[in-house]
């Protein structure tokens, strides 16, 4: 059985068990978290699709853990013009276990 929800403008695939980085939420670590947002579930053969989503599914996970992903660099650079811009972002993201995945 999975699921396929949108968190944080993206979406998953996720099955029971399965570890995940969302974009960040706002809930503490051991917390237990509901994402709604449930475009479709699968079980064996019975597939069921939302318009957008599905009205009463819900998948449930628990918070593992907050932190922030590797820096990514940002370089601007203008050959000859005495012009160069330097730039680092480190996105932060909520670690998920998916516990459970109601239809």
């Amino acid at each position: 059985m999975y699921a396929v929800i949108v968190t944080g403008g993206k979406q998953y695939r996720v099955s029971q068990g399965d570890k995940l980085r969302v974009e960040k939420l706002e809930a503490a670590e051991g917390d237990s978290v509901n994402l709604g947002q449930v475009l479709m579930v699968v079980d064996g053969d019975d597939v069921k699709i939302g318009t957008p989503v599905l009205d009463g599914s819900k998948v449930t996970a628990e918070v593992k853990a907050h932190g922030r992903s590797d820096k990514v660099e940002i370089i601007k650079f203008r050959r000859r013009k005495h012009h160069m811009k330097h730039q680092g972002h480190r996105q932060a993201y909520t670690e998920l276990e998916i516990t459970g995945i109601s239809a």
